[in-house]
């Protein structure tokens, strides 16, 4: 068999029940399954967000050292938690495929292969690879069921449902591992994932601090970085994050924690900073395609419009995800460049369809894209059933009350907003939204501060947007010199002689006087 990842794969038999694999309770346990041992040896698989790695389970039994080649450094990368090389990767699929043709009922391998697949799809955008991973996933659970010690192919389910945007899915799986093997460190990174997905910070900053406690290293380095982020320490996930790409090994974990690095200049406004990271990735890697997007977008903020197109051609040919053909069309669009810009969105709607059609959850972009360049009602439904369906993050609020601000309801649109950029990370885009809402209902003061906060915190977050931020700011003007007039207290009035003051009347209660889209914890008016 080719060592390479099938392009036209043959169907795995399957034995996925109706729902697929990602949207059921573990499968109930079968016969016991004698195992074979493969001939590189007992390998468990886990799926990290800096990429799917394989591991070797901490109470595996030594074996002896690999002969070096690709499939042994992935194999390496793996018992550091760190993401293999694409082609490394490539070798081991292509390994474990071979096997499991005369090994069908090795179940570590088939979760080998099923978790390797997740992390293909994952890096090359062809959702086609998370049908193969699950079944090869099923194929594990099968010989080996979750609860007779085989935790590694819930842990790959958990990676599949995370890679679709099944973050529910993805939490039942990393909680189901957790409850089991509590310190097995290959469920945490599913679970943060999956909190994250869902909006519940302070369950990833636990899962975090746990997965810190057993797993040392760039892999934990770069969580916590992140979670640094999400809090809006921007300085301490900056530190982080340098630390951790001083402790990677092996080109792609450095050029992972690099490109990090890169989206940390980016998000503060430095583009010039944020390029020399994403280059110094590429040097790294020269594979690393989300360097090469993240490239683009700083271009794009350094008004090297030609080499910004460059890099998002090559990028979104290799790597079609739907958020860069987004962003090309984008760039497009404010370049004037109208024929090009409608080119990129057909090309995006096409994506869409074929991302919803293998599984994959793609309604944030398409909201996004509705929201400004479609249909911003059909947004508003759009964001409307991911918030029924609980996936609460940061970026479902935003888009949610800009849908709804771009449909005419701003009033309703607020709470989200303010949500949104009450979670506590700094992003302009938030503030932005936030702002203009605030500006339609008359707000002007507070409209005024976060326009100022969206271009202060980057002036360059969008080629759409941040001249349009300035352009609303312009229109408010000044606030007027030294406050309104009827700031000072009226002088008391003279007085007869002494009276009894009536009692003050009470003030009226939030329940009897708010309007009720105000009242409403977010979410509650969120029926479609």
């Amino acid at each position: 068999m080719d060592a390479k990842p099938q392009q036209n794969p043959e169907p795995i038999p399957s034995t996925l029940p109706p729902q697929g694999a990602t949207s059921v309770p573990p499968p109930p346990a079968p016969m016991r399954t004698t195992l074979r041992r493969a001939a590189f040896g007992a390998i468990a698989g886990a799926v990290l967000v800096t990429g799917a790695v394989i591991v070797v389970p901490d109470d595996a039994e030594e074996a002896a050292p690999p002969v070096p080649g690709p499939v042994a450094r992935a194999e390496a990368a793996a018992a550091a938690g760190s993401p293999a090389s694409l082609s490394d990767l490539t070798a081991l699929i292509g390994d474990r495929q071979k096997w499991v043709e005369t090994h069908p009922s090795d179940a570590r391998s088939w979760a080998v292969l099923g978790t390797a697949y997740v992390e293909w799809g994952r890096r090359s955008a062809d959702a086609a690879y998370y049908t193969r991973a699950e079944q090869a996933l099923q194929r594990s659970l099968a010989a080996q069921p979750g609860e007779r010690g085989n935790a590694e192919a819930w842990v790959g389910l958990g990676a599949l449902a995370n890679a679709r945007n099944d973050f529910l899915a993805a939490k039942k799986w990393g909680e189901t591992v957790r409850a089991r093997e509590p310190k097995n460190w290959t469920a945490y990174p599913v679970l943060i994932d999956a909190y994250n997905g869902l909006g519940a910070y302070a369950s990833a900053a636990k899962a975090t601090e746990r997965f810190g406690t057993l797993r040392k290293g760039a892999p934990a380095l770069t969580r916590t970085s992140e979670m640094y982020r999400n809090q809006g320490w921007r300085e301490d996930a900056l530190a982080t994050a340098q630390e951790a790409a001083d402790h990677a090994t092996g080109p792609a974990a450095k050029a992972a924690a690099l490109h990090r690095l890169g989206d940390l200049a980016a998000e503060r406004g430095e583009p010039a900073e944020a390029l020399a990271q994403y280059d110094a990735a590429l040097r790294t890697d020269r594979g690393h395609l989300p360097s090469l997007a993240g490239r683009a977008r700083a271009l794009a903020a350094l008004d090297r419009t030609d080499e910004a197109l460059a890099d998002y051609r090559t990028v979104t040919t290799k790597l079609p995800r739907p958020e860069y053909v987004l962003e090309l069309g984008e760039l497009y669009e404010s370049l004037d460049l109208d024929g090009d810009a409608r080119t990129q969105y057909a090309k995006l709607r096409e994506l869409l369809t074929r991302a919803r059609s293998a599984g994959v959850d793609a309604a944030l972009t398409e909201a996004r894209f509705e929201a400004d360049h479609g249909d911003p009602e059909a947004a508003v439904e759009l964001m409307r059933t991911e918030w029924a369906a609980k996936r609460r993050s940061s970026a479902v609020s935003d888009t949610l009350a800009w849908s709804l601000h771009r449909a005419g309801r701003s009033e309703e649109a607020l709470q989200y907003a303010e949500r949104a950029v009450e979670t506590g990370v700094r992003n302009a885009s938030y503030a932005y939204h936030l702002g203009v809402i605030e500006s339609a209902l008359g707000q002007d003061g507070p409209a005024r501060g976060h326009l100022e906060q969206a271009l202060r915190t980057d002036p360059y977050f969008s080629p759409l947007a941040a001249p349009l931020a300035q352009e609303a700011l312009d229109e408010l003007g000044e606030p007027a010199a030294g406050g309104p007039a009827d700031m000072r207290p009226p002088a008391p009035e003279p007085s007869a002689g002494p009276s009894r003051e009536p009692a003050p009347k009470p003030l009226p209660s939030p329940s009897a006087s708010a309007p009720a889209a105000a009242r409403a914890e977010p979410g509650a008016s969120a029926t479609p």
